[in-house]
């Protein structure tokens, strides 16, 4: 009997560490300790840096913006024990006030204009050395949320799954919003209008999965559209998937 594997990856300093194995998926079920989502990194101590890298953890890919990394700098970028990566996802991205759901909003607008960075993010995750790949930004919500669906729907995970895991991160991260929130009056930004960022509904990730259809048809094309090769989809969904 194999040992049971927690899905919230408990690690003090962090909040929102989560497997993305076990679930349904094409080929049976995703496997375990393959990809890792995340909320922010820059907590730990050399403790837990080590309970991550002692778990197999040997690349690490940073979503957040130069800001972010700027203020509440990434422990793992000095670590020799893992490859880091930094990709600013919703880099130059910014949500419109004049749309009923903003971060749908937001999630499209990362679908279509920041294409060539989600193609960077997949490609190092397919080319990932032998070992588990953590993925994360702040609250492990938005960007860490986009990356997550695309490689649960690549490897065949229902919408009802994907969007369960979605909406998981808002009981995850409820111990941080007040946190979040002091951190964005710091940096001057209007709290009322921030709040609507805060959300993590279902909905949102099922109109993106919709939209993701309706555009593009299968997420392989979508992957093909973006600039991976065949080669690179069948390695990217080999790491959730098969035994590599």
């Amino acid at each position: 009997m194999q040992p049971t594997v927690e899905r919230h990856f408990a690690v003090p300093g962090t909040f929102n560490i989560r497997d993305l194995g076990g679930y349904a998926a094409a080929t049976g079920q995703t496997r375990w300790r393959r990809l890792l989502r995340a909320d922010g990194l820059h907590r730990l101590d050399a403790a837990g840096m080590a309970i991550l890298t002692d778990a197999g953890v040997t690349t690490v890919i940073d979503l957040r913006r130069d800001d972010e990394l700027e203020s509440h700098p990434n422990p793992f970028s000095a670590n020799p024990a893992v490859a880091y990566h930094h990709v600013s996802l919703f880099d130059r991205l910014a949500p419109s006030a004049m749309v009923a759901d903003v971060l749908h909003d937001l999630y499209v607008q990362a679908l279509t204009t920041r294409q060539s960075a989600i193609a960077e993010i997949l490609t190092v995750i397919a080319d990932a050395p032998e070992g588990v790949v953590m993925f994360h930004c702040t609250a492990g919500k938005d960007r860490t949320g986009l990356v997550a669906m695309l490689m649960l729907l690549l490897a065949g995970v229902e919408h009802k799954i994907i969007l369960e895991d979605y909406a998981r991160t808002g009981e995850m991260i409820a111990p941080m919003i007040e946190e979040i929130i002091a951190d964005a009056t710091s940096r001057g930004v209007d709290i009322e209008t921030f709040r609507p960022l805060l959300a993590c509904s279902p909905d949102t990730m099922a109109a993106t999965l919709a939209h993701l259809s309706d555009s593009h048809g299968t997420i392989e094309a979508y992957l093909s559209e973006i600039g991976l090769s065949p080669d690179t989809i069948v390695r990217l969904n080999s790491r959730l998937t098969e035994k590599r």
